[in-house]
């Protein structure tokens, strides 16, 4: 019988779970990873992609990600935030469950799932409500939810309303082995506070958010988490002192993980001189002793991924008096190119960067992806390595101009993106 598949040829293979890095040709065949090197017995090729000169790894996995679908499709759809995704080489999205409706049914996830099948561009993972409606004070039916296709839960960043709601919710997701996504922030220390608290607040008049309303909430989270046993997933970190209790956390053999936003890495409360509103976020940038704290825990591993946090806003959101403004930016286009930034920059290995956008973030959740293991999903990442290139504000769409990146040179462009071993985007300007 005659078989036919995909040949990648002469890329240079990074796949950091394997620890693979090396010039070779890969082999896909019905979707998954058939061979390296060698193409298996009877195999006929349909289709060659020359990688000659690029480098060949395994699809990103971006933990957080909104589609604004269901509920504000005027803003996004999954058929756009999907495309946009493909164009930055990102195969698995993981999306919130701050929908409308929320995700705290098994009908809704069935909708979202059902929905993300038509356009096919990007896998998307759902992530389940810890409350319902997102209101911090009754449990949703998680088990119902993670059957249903929901691979964590997390209340996104509505507040719990005390730690008796939050102990029970980690009891519960404990008992069924579900994973906990929690944004560490005390609502009381933040109060109304729009910025990072300090000389830059101070001189600018904003009201400041201080970095204790991190590290206070992370005290919390971990002494709930060692109370309960629950494997608990730390989203969005943006201070050196919570990483450093979460370091402490690990090594004393505690369930926990952590991520943290690509522009957290590069970008600190100076960026917000000039009331820049699309450096209006949450968490807001903090100092540059944190931002240098963070890019240490992600080289020592104490964080193991990198996420996008991507919220595609109306092209008005950010036109407003900075505090008025919306916090969100538009981060599927520049997830790759800041991470690869940082190898640029001497912070981490071009394999262990890679890592903290494919491996790093699936094995936090326990997915099968972001890998190359014969049999593996072929999702798979083509860039050329010496592509120089500008992020242009004409070449953004009205709702992924949030971005305080543009004019921004980064080296580095996606080629090819493969999900399931389909070609779902490839650059017009590929020689």
């Amino acid at each position: 019988m005659t078989i036919k598949s995909t040949r990648i040829l002469g890329g240079r293979l990074i796949d950091p779970a394997n620890g693979i890095d090396r010039v070779c040709d890969l082999y896909i065949h019905n979707g998954r990873v058939a061979s390296l090197d060698e193409p298996p017995q009877g195999l006929e090729i349909q289709h060659t992609i020359d990688a000659s000169g690029q480098i060949v790894c395994p699809g990103l996995v971006d933990l957080s990600a909104r589609m604004r679908e269901p509920g504000q499709e005027h803003i996004a759809t999954i058929a756009s935030e999907t495309a946009a995704a493909a164009r930055a080489g990102i195969t698995t999205l993981c999306c919130p469950p701050d929908t409308d409706p929320v995700i705290d049914t098994p009908a809704v996830v069935t909708l979202l799932l059902r929905r993300a099948k038509r356009p096919a561009r990007a896998r998307l993972l759902p992530i389940g409500a810890l409350t319902q409606q997102l209101e911090g004070e009754h449990l949703s039916e998680m088990v119902a939810l993670k059957r249903a296709g929901c691979v964590a839960m997390s209340n996104a960043y509505a507040p719990l309303a005390n730690t008796l709601v939050e102990r029970r919710a980690l009891e519960y997701a404990a008992t069924f082995g579900i994973t906990a996504i929690l944004r560490p922030e005390d609502r009381h220390l933040r109060n109304y506070g729009y910025v990072h608290e300090g000389p830059v607040s101070a001189r600018l008049g904003l009201p400041g958010i201080p970095e204790a309303a991190e590290s206070v909430a992370v005290a919390r989270d971990l002494a709930l988490a060692e109370h309960t046993g629950c494997r608990i997933h730390f989203h969005l970190l943006s201070s050196g002192t919570a990483a450093r209790m979460i370091e402490q956390a690990q090594q004393q053999r505690l369930n926990v993980t952590a991520n943290v936003a690509a522009h957290q890495l590069h970008l600190t409360e100076m960026d917000i001189e000039e009331f820049d509103s699309n450096c209006h976020l949450n968490p807001p940038l903090r100092s540059l002793a944190d931002r240098e704290a963070l890019r240490q825990a992600l080289a020592r591993g104490v964080i193991g991924a990198i996420c996008s946090d991507h919220q595609p806003l109306k092209a008005d959101a950010k036109e407003a008096p900075f505090p008025s403004t919306v916090t969100g930016i538009s981060g599927l286009q520049t997830l790759l190119p800041l991470t690869l930034k940082l190898v640029d920059e001497g912070v981490l290995s071009l394999s262990d960067a890679l890592a903290r956008v494919t491996c790093g973030p699936a094995s936090i959740l326990g997915l099968p992806y972001g890998r190359l293991d014969v049999g593996s999903p072929a999702d798979i990442c083509i860039y050329d390595p010496a592509r120089h290139w500008e992020l242009k504000r004409e070449s953004l769409p009205d709702n992924g101009a949030n971005t305080p990146f543009i004019g921004w040179e980064f080296q580095g462009r996606v080629t090819h993106t493969l999900l399931e071993g389909r070609v779902v985007y490839q650059s017009d300007s590929q020689p």
